[in-house]
């Protein structure tokens, strides 16, 4: 493929795509900050660098360039969000500046996440790319809807594979005047699709689709062929031609999958559960450290995704309200409110993503498992014993709030805890107890004045009179 380029406007065309990198560094979007912040200074030394080499490098002109025989892959798959778009973004500007054959991108995704701005910008790229752009929706059982289908239209060659699909246009706000007439809010499968001209062609593997861009005329002789032992003559990629496939680093993946409507609904309750069991045990803090990380991962995907306030604040309410209860021993009214904060949280959390019911039960079932049996155990082996680590409350006044006969609910310092009156005498609600021990959440406690016998007492006079009464044995 050729490019009638004068040298000058070839090197005016290179100072464009740096100065554009340089643009979208400085710019950006706020929801790329922690991976900005990772990736900042290799990108503005990479940047720097690139510039003195372009000021002594001659400039070169596409007329009579030779390509370096190489077509580079992009997986991309998942929601489209904002790591993705400059993923796809770099490595086509990378694949322009090296002059491969042509860039194929294997799509499998169900649509966009968030800003839909940047998306807009990377379709108007591929459709002026210097170099040719393929889509292929595959393998088979792969979809490209929304956005993603936006991209495979956008793309000079496309292709899909058997049971692969593509459509819901109208997930995606592009330009009215492109959105196909046909399929615009419905699925097409394999050949239904090539049929409708959705896609340019039936491809069942990815050499397949790169053997069909050849036959299009966009990329210049790839194939080979090669004998078989039954005669036939097998026709491939030939060796000469270095097929890359490229993905996101580790982690950009990381922060990529953080943005999917599952994970992030995932994280967000597995990282409030985490603080809250870390808040109660007082522990070493890796709960605490899993819960921070787990937060910032959802932080992140949250940010990119459709979520609706009111759901978001519902899932904190939960937590604080199984927090309180947590703190009293007993589960009550706060408890009750938890879990209806909890369900309608998790079913109303996105807009326009939708959340599996394997999830969704998923995630509520197992929070309100850890919540009732799972933290109170932990908490109960961390304070085993009557003084670990809360001794100072030894010895401090209390007050009832509901009679003690034996069991009950004391307030200390504003905050409620079960209780157990160590003696016979009851403790009537409003009146105080002072703290004499610690049986894991559980408060022993005892009248202020006019105490009875204590138990242990009772049950030692009991022991003794019984000693007494019996018959002494005949020798």
């Amino acid at each position: 493929m050729s490019c009638p380029l004068a040298e000058s406007e070839w090197d005016d065309v290179k100072v464009s795509v740096v100065f554009k990198s340089v643009v979208k560094w400085l710019i950006g979007d706020r929801v790329h900050f922690f991976n900005r912040l990772l990736r900042g200074v290799i990108s503005a030394l990479a940047v720097s660098l690139s510039l003195l080499v372009l000021n002594a490098a001659p400039a070169a002109s596409h007329e009579g360039h030779d390509h370096s025989r190489e077509i580079r892959v992009l997986e991309v798959s998942g929601l489209l969000d904002p790591i993705e778009v400059d993923y796809i973004e770099s490595e086509l500007e990378d694949a322009q500046r090296d002059w491969a054959l042509a860039v194929v991108l294997q799509v499998n995704s169900p649509g966009a996440a968030g800003e839909t701005q940047s998306i807009r910008d990377l379709i108007l790229n591929i459709e002026s790319s210097l170099v040719p752009v393929g889509a292929w929706i595959g393998e088979s059982g792969a979809t490209a809807q929304g956005a993603s289908a936006y991209l495979v239209q956008a793309a000079d060659f496309s292709g899909i594979a058997p049971g692969s699909q593509i459509g819901r246009f109208k997930q995606f706000e592009l330009n009215q005047d492109m959105t196909p007439d046909v399929a615009a809010d419905s699925l097409e499968r394999g050949q239904d699709a090539v049929d409708i001209s959705l896609v340019d062609v039936m491809a069942p593997t990815l050499g397949d689709f790169l053997l069909a861009m050849e036959d299009a005329g966009l990329v210049e002789q790839i194939s080979q062929e090669l004998d078989q032992a039954d005669g036939l003559i097998q026709r491939s990629v030939a060796d000469d031609v270095r097929v890359t496939f490229n993905k996101l680093s580790l982690l950009d993946q990381i922060f990529h999958t953080a943005a999917s409507p599952a994970v992030a609904y995932l994280l967000l309750l597995v990282g409030m559960s985490m603080l809250l069991l870390d808040f109660f045990t007082g522990g070493a803090g890796v709960a605490g450290g899993v819960g921070c990380v787990s937060l910032l991962l959802s932080a992140y995907g949250l940010g990119v995704l459709d979520v609706r306030l009111w759901a978001l604040v519902a899932l904190i309410v939960a937590m604080l309200g199984f927090a309180v209860d947590l703190q009293s021993g007993v589960p009550r009214f706060w408890t009750s409110i938890g879990v209806v904060s909890l369900t309608s949280g998790s079913f109303g959390l996105y807009g326009s993503h939708s959340l599996s019911w394997l999830t969704l039960l998923g995630g509520i079932g197992l929070v309100l498992v850890f919540m009732l049996s799972g933290m109170p155990a932990l908490i109960r082996t961390r304070y085993g014993t009557s003084t670990l680590g809360r001794e100072w409350m030894i010895g401090k006044m209390a007050e009832a709030a509901t009679d003690l006969s034996p069991e009950g609910i004391v307030v200390y310092e504003n905050a409620q805890w079960r209780a157990r009156v160590n003696r016979l005498t009851p403790i009537s609600q409003g009146e105080a107890a002072r703290i004499v021990g610690l049986e894991g959440l559980v408060l022993e406690v005892e009248p202020e004045e006019g105490g009875a016998v204590d138990y242990r007492e009772m049950r030692n006079k009991a022991s003794e009179s019984s000693l007494a009464d019996a018959p002494e044995e005949i020798e």
